[in-house]
């Protein structure tokens, strides 16, 4: 297959005119293909499933989850690694990620970290990973070197694998033990994988870590009852929930809170082992 006719960088025949429409044109393209990124994280549902049930089984072994990805798919794993903790209190050693070029590529783009192979794999030794550990590689064309040499190291470790690539026959779609290949089709911009590719990921790594975190008890109902309430909004929001799991007055939450030092699970066992006053 040629680079032209890879579905990362074919080009898009519905945008073709793109830089002779109007300002509301391009934004109903844009909108448009976007919509075909939301319907092609419908259809892999399934494959999220089971990569849902790996990551349960690795965390509540013990292991760690660790996201891997450069560019856009790095950042989005960096995101929603860094989500996990506060919204729902697993110890942030438990979930983590890698991104090619280090923390500095966050912001900006480093030249050359995606095709270096061996640091995705140093990198990730270097993390410890070993087996009982889950690896999730993220690659909108399912190519990346630095992604593919992690998931050498994660396979030499034992590690489980799973992958999320707009490629159906790439590398890494091939590589790894449950593959999430969302067939978002061509970008508006041929080859910019940060839009419809980075959305996909987006979603399938949402799907993923809000299922696992409601899976392994994390959720109680609709309501995140392990959040770390750092800041003012989020101890508003741990009285409210302890409130509403309770049926007490807001003030009885906030005195359960402050017996707990904020663990907003340990207000609400400690609320429904003893009566309130």
């Amino acid at each position: 297959m040629s680079e032209a006719e890879k579905p990362t960088e074919a080009v898009n025949q519905a945008t073709r005119d793109l830089d002779e429409c109007s300002v509301e044109e391009i934004l109903a393209s844009i909108h448009a293909e976007d919509y075909q990124a939301f319907k092609a994280v419908g259809s892999v549902l399934p494959a999220i499933a089971e990569a849902v049930d790996v990551l349960v089984c690795a965390l509540s072994g013990g292991g760690r989850w660790f996201n891997v990805g450069a560019g856009t798919s790095g950042r989005m794993g960096t995101l929603d690694a860094a989500e996990i903790p506060p919204t729902f209190g697993l110890p942030a050693a438990r979930i983590q990620a890698l991104i090619a070029g280090g923390a500095r590529a966050l912001s900006r783009a480093v030249e050359g970290a995606e095709d270096n192979a061996e640091a995705g794999a140093w990198e990730l030794r270097e993390r410890g990973v070993m087996n009982g550990d889950a690896v999730v590689a993220i690659s909108a064309s399912g190519a990346t070197p630095y992604t593919l040499g992690a998931l050498e190291a994660a396979y030499e470790a034992g590690a489980r694998t799973i992958g999320i690539t707009s490629d159906r026959s790439s590398a890494l779609a091939d590589a790894v033990e449950i593959a999430i290949c969302p067939p978002v089709g061509p970008e508006v911009i041929a080859g910019s994988t940060r839009m419809k590719g980075g959305l996909s990921q987006k979603m399938v790594l949402h799907l993923l870590s809000t299922t696992v975190m409601v899976r392994m008890g994390y959720v109680s109902g609709n309501l995140m009852t392990h959040l770390l309430p750092s800041s003012e909004k989020l101890r508003r929001r741990a009285e409210g929930i302890v409130v509403s799991l309770l049926g007490i007055e807001a003030s009885e939450a906030v005195r359960l809170l402050e017996q707990t030092d904020g663990d907003t699970a340990a207000a609400v066992a400690l609320g429904r082992k003893k009566p309130a006053g």
